[in-house]
């Protein structure tokens, strides 16, 4: 979403788990990993940065020091508060979409984390989903006056919350926002961003 939003053309090559830490071993060993001419960026928002940087005529992902600082919070709440809360309702999912040998990875890697079986991390989740709503209670309380987290138009704290309920929609079919919601009309207006970009991954509800 950054490098559409940037108007960066680019070209993505999606990698399995087992062969994240070949691409660039200095770089890091986990996705995305943005390769740019001879440099190699890993993590999210180092990414976002370097795209702000390496690219300050294209339109900006924060509008200046106050919204990067609005982005940097808003990127460290959807990683500490939102995403830490969903992969307990999704880890299996997860699990179950990946080939063979990436099966055998990421249930030693995520079982090694949470010390339980990924099938009791997210044993009893239809009953715990109702805390994904209390955690987004802030987005639907500003929402209801600015259609994205930016104002008028989505900036990279749009994209960083974005990124966590996408992963979660092309991943797993449990339904995580309340219908109707200021954050579920919020997220459809995200899909439809750049020629809806993100709505042509299908959903894993979809099939």
């Amino acid at each position: 979403m950054a490098l559409l939003h940037k108007g960066v053309e680019f070209e993505t090559a999606p990698r399995p788990f087992t062969e994240i830490a070949g691409i660039a071993p200095q770089a890091g060993k986990t996705v995305p990993l943005l390769v740019d001419g001879d440099r190699t960026i890993c993590d999210s928002w180092a990414i976002a940065e370097y795209l702000e940087e390496t690219y300050p005529d294209r339109p900006s992902l924060f509008g200046g020091a106050g919204g990067w600082a609005a982005a940097k919070f808003i990127d460290s709440w959807a990683n500490a508060s939102v995403s830490a809360l969903i992969v307990r309702l999704i880890v299996k999912d997860i699990h179950d979409i990946l080939a063979p040998a990436d099966q055998a990875y990421f249930r030693e890697t995520r079982e090694s984390r949470f010390g339980q079986t990924l099938e009791e991390v997210q044993h009893d989740r239809e009953a715990r989903v109702a805390e994904v709503a209390k955690a987004l209670m802030p987005m639907n309380i500003m929402l209801r006056s600015q259609p994205f987290i930016g104002g008028t138009n989505p900036h990279y704290g749009d994209y960083s919350l974005f990124g966590t309920l996408q992963w979660a929609r092309v991943s797993s079919p449990l339904t995580l926002l309340e219908a109707d919601t200021p954050v579920a009309e919020w997220f459809e207006r995200c899909l439809d961003l750049f020629d809806g970009a993100a709505r042509k991954t299908p959903a894993a509800s979809q099939g």
